[in-house]
């Protein structure tokens, strides 16, 4: 039997183990939260619902420096970063509660035969979350709440480097006033996953991860017509198509590249400059990524050894490729990766189509717009993307020509919880976050009266 293991990245020292869930351990997991979806979730209403998920905010708020501290010491993220995952996370739980009743309200249909009909969104039963170590709360929270709102109950998959942010959230639920088998977590293993997915309790299956891991749930799936939502794997393009204010282009572009250390799914990894503002905006950058300070809390450690050494082991394939090093080392020490912008990638080298999870970006000239729409499509990904560019209408026309699920212009990192979030491609598909993301799993119940 395999163990979910805390290991500090920043020291490297093993701090707990936690043993995988018995194949008993499992079934009662499911046994309870199907019992709590045909009992508790078709019992109550949204009202009665959301008003855990606004107790649930309150929480994450109240204990929010204790959750801080679990995540810094499970994989890496500084303090003061942790604090603002914990807070978003609260935000999230609060725009569900309030926006729940109106997001769920029945939908009336105009039909040609002018029968009264409309949609009634419902939940559709056990859930199945497998979720990633770069967010520990805020994936979980944006995923659950949403659900358990609607009328689904989850069974959650924490990674296994993040079992005491797994057991800190099933107590906070717990707290909560969420009731037995409504929120279990579970010690999985991937074996005892694939056996959820197949079960005929379980009616869906939500998973942030990576695309081979993404690939291989939603074969599963598949073969048990089970509805899957994946977000993926990123290499979101940063564009600059002025110079009208470069300081504030370079400002977002280092915050999009640095936030979580770089590890995030969408964070800004490809930086894309027009041919006329590219000396200056490179200049500055990598000035401004050379300063980031890891005494200062600008970054942490990668989240674990294989990680690093998986970054390391692509930058240095670049590096012999013909990539240029225009800042940083490639030499961590330990799990401290000093915050890198590599230049001179061709579309011949491996980390052209590559996803990089971690403090390094790539810097791009192109000589147009199309140049720059050709070159952020060549990208296998499709999850989000900013353009810097002072003319609305030239930055919709760009963005409306992007292969991504998001654009956001002249700024970077500006989602919020009643807004979707999701991708294209490999990066996955559908969606979470606002109305959209709360209706993935419901049973959309076509009502319909003859008189």
């Amino acid at each position: 039997m395999g163990t979910f293991t805390v290991t500090d990245p920043a020291t490297g020292q093993q701090l707990a183990e936690y043993p995988e869930s018995t194949d008993e351990q499992v079934e009662a997991a499911l046994a309870s939260a199907h019992a709590a979806y045909q009992g508790w979730a078709r019992r109550t209403s949204v009202r009665e619902r959301a008003a855990l998920a606004r107790r649930l905010s309150e929480l994450f708020s109240q204990r929010q420096d204790e959750l801080a501290k679990i995540i810094n010491r499970e994989m890496g993220k500084p303090l003061s970063q942790g604090i603002g995952e914990i807070e978003f996370s609260a935000k999230i739980c609060a725009a569900f509660a309030d926006n729940a009743e109106e997001w769920l309200a029945d939908e009336e249909l105009h039909t040609a035969d002018g029968l009264r009909s409309f949609f009634r969104y419902q939940g559709i039963g056990v859930v199945l979350g497998i979720m990633p170590w770069n967010y520990p709360y805020y994936q979980v929270a944006r995923f659950a709440v949403p659900n358990l709102i609607l009328g689904n109950t989850i069974i959650l998959r924490h990674a296994s480097q993040c079992p005491e942010s797994a057991l800190a959230l099933q107590q906070l639920f717990d707290d909560a006033g969420f009731p037995e088998g409504a929120y279990v977590n579970v010690f999985a293993s991937h074996a005892q996953l694939s056996t959820v997915i197949a079960d005929d309790r379980v009616q869906g299956v939500s998973l942030t991860g990576s695309e081979r891991v993404g690939a291989i749930v939603a074969e599963q799936a598949g073969r048990a017509l089970k509805k899957c939502v994946l977000e993926l794997g990123g290499s979101d393009v940063f564009l600059v198509l002025d110079g009208a204010d470069l300081d504030n282009a370079v400002k977002h572009a280092v915050a999009g590249r640095m936030d979580n250390t770089g590890q995030s799914c969408m964070g800004s990894k490809r930086v894309v400059v027009l041919d006329e503002y590219f000396d200056e905006f490179a200049a500055k950058f990598t000035a401004a990524i050379g300063a980031q300070s890891y005494e200062n809390g600008d970054y942490g450690p990668l989240s674990s050894e294989s990680a690093t050494r998986t970054l390391a082991a692509q930058v240095q394939a670049a590096l012999d490729q013909g990539a240029d090093l225009l800042v940083g080392d490639n030499a961590p020490r330990g799990n401290v990766y000093t915050p890198s912008v590599i230049g001179g990638v061709t579309p011949s080298m491996d980390v052209y189509s590559e996803e990089l999870f971690g403090p390094v970006a790539q810097l791009y000239r192109v000589s147009s717009d199309e140049e720059a729409i050709e070159l952020a499509n060549s990208s296998p990904y499709g999850l989000g993307s900013v353009i810097m560019c002072q003319d609305l209408a030239r930055a919709e026309r760009v963005g409306s020509q992007l292969e991504t699920g998001m654009v956001f212009i002249n700024a970077a990192g500006i989602g919020g919880p009643d807004v979707p979030f999701g991708g294209v491609k490999k990066s996955g598909y559908g969606r979470e976050l606002g109305k959209v993301g709360m209706l993935e799993f419901a049973n959309k119940k076509l009502f319909r009266f003859a008189q």
